[in-house]
């Protein structure tokens, strides 16, 4: 990657976005009851919409013709395209991560999300995702989420965390380009799937997600997700499955003092949805319900709508039913996980040695299967 000096849509400090308090808000689902009805088909990196393939358009975007979209938006506010080019233009920081919009080669659709449009797209020949911000203007909150995630996603490095390539920053658009993982969604894996997914591999995956988790709970601050759930954790060509989309992650100490009331309620803790503090604990909730993903491959409360899940989960105790055939080891781990008392909930690292445990009891058992079957078929030869 060519290192070269970028001017960002702000000023002073990289971390003043992240230490900023938020104000308590009214949920954004009480605003909209039809929105809310479909909240886990939207609002996220790769979103529920578009694994289902119901893009406005599969054709390549042009270049030229996206960036009009935000020059002309800028161009007939006056005094606010003014105000954009100054926070561009006057920044004082340098982040060695440019891209520039003219490298890259922007194709179909993939995702859509409350603060942009994610594509596929080619930078010198490297299959990338690119996630554009794109609003009518750019206002100070989406300035400020662009600043939090690119503030966030340039310092983690891990196998099981989404990879962060760079950024692209100007007065007509704003973009967070990174790896591509061509399988998608774990979402769409476990709704398209026609041919089940086998134990060791849901295991595999589940140990994948929980390593992607521990590495974020042990940063310095810790961060915390804050919107864990099946469309946000994306699979490699190999099976391996990656912690994504990073717009509502906040360092420990700026999610402990409050929460802003968005994410996607039927994968969110009751403290959550009760509108109070988030920590480490609530990602764990997260978690416990993305392994009841796993084992149904059902959408979690698909018959309730938000404000539904809101009153079931965060005040009446309810939680999702476990199918009778499910390994016992994996009802204890997920009911582990959905404890009404946050610090009740295991660690992510307690979570990882439970599932080596489940991995090694399963790989045991195929191996004595695939030796049971090499001796009959030994017996009918003889």
């Amino acid at each position: 990657m060519v290192k070269k000096g970028l001017s960002w849509p702000w000023k002073g400090n990289e971390r003043e976005g992240l230490e900023r308090r938020h104000v308590h808000s009214v949920w954004p689902w009480v605003q909209n009851e039809q929105q809310k009805e479909a909240a886990h088909h939207s609002n996220s990196f790769h979103s529920v919409k578009s694994e289902s393939q119901t893009c406005d358009s599969n054709k390549p975007a042009d270049n030229k013709a996206m960036g009009s979209i935000n020059v002309n938006n800028a161009s007939s506010s006056g005094s606010t395209s003014s105000s954009v080019m100054n926070k561009v233009d006057m920044d004082g920081d340098c982040l060695d991560y440019e891209i520039l919009w003219e490298d890259l080669i922007i194709g179909e659709q993939i995702g859509q999300g409350s603060c942009g449009t994610v594509y596929h797209g080619l930078w010198f020949g490297s299959d990338v995702a690119v996630k554009v911000f794109s609003k009518q203007e750019y206002s100070e909150e989406i300035i400020t989420s662009f600043r939090q995630e690119v503030s966030l996603m340039k310092r983690l490095r891990h196998p099981n965390v989404l990879l962060f390539m760079g950024a692209v920053a100007s007065p007509q658009r704003l973009c967070i380009v990174t790896e591509f993982l061509p399988r998608g969604s774990l979402f769409r894996l476990l709704q398209r799937n026609k041919s089940k997914l086998d134990w060791r591999r849901r295991i595999h995956m589940a140990s994948d997600i929980a390593r992607g988790m521990n590495y974020l709970h042990h940063c310095s601050p810790p961060i915390i997700h804050r919107d864990l759930k099946s469309s946000n954790l994306l699979v490699d060509k190999n099976w391996t499955v990656k912690v994504a989309d990073f717009g509502l992650s906040r360092v420990k100490h700026e999610t402990y003092l409050t929460t802003n009331g968005r994410g996607t309620p039927q994968w969110m803790a009751p403290e959550v949805l009760r509108n109070e503090a988030a920590d480490e604990k609530s990602d764990v909730y997260s978690f416990g319900v993305v392994l009841w993903e796993l084992v149904t491959e059902k959408i979690p409360w698909e018959n309730l709508n938000a404000m539904q899940v809101i009153g079931a989960v965060g005040f009446m105790n309810q939680r999702l039913e476990v199918p009778p055939n499910v390994d016992l080891q994996w009802i204890s781990l997920m009911e582990s996980c959905w404890h009404s008392e946050p610090q009740c909930r295991p660690s992510f690292q307690e979570l990882m040695d439970k599932l080596r445990e489940l991995q090694k009891k399963y790989t045991i058992q195929f191996q004595a299967a695939r030796a049971a079957l090499i001796d009959n078929s030994s017996l009918k030869e003889k």
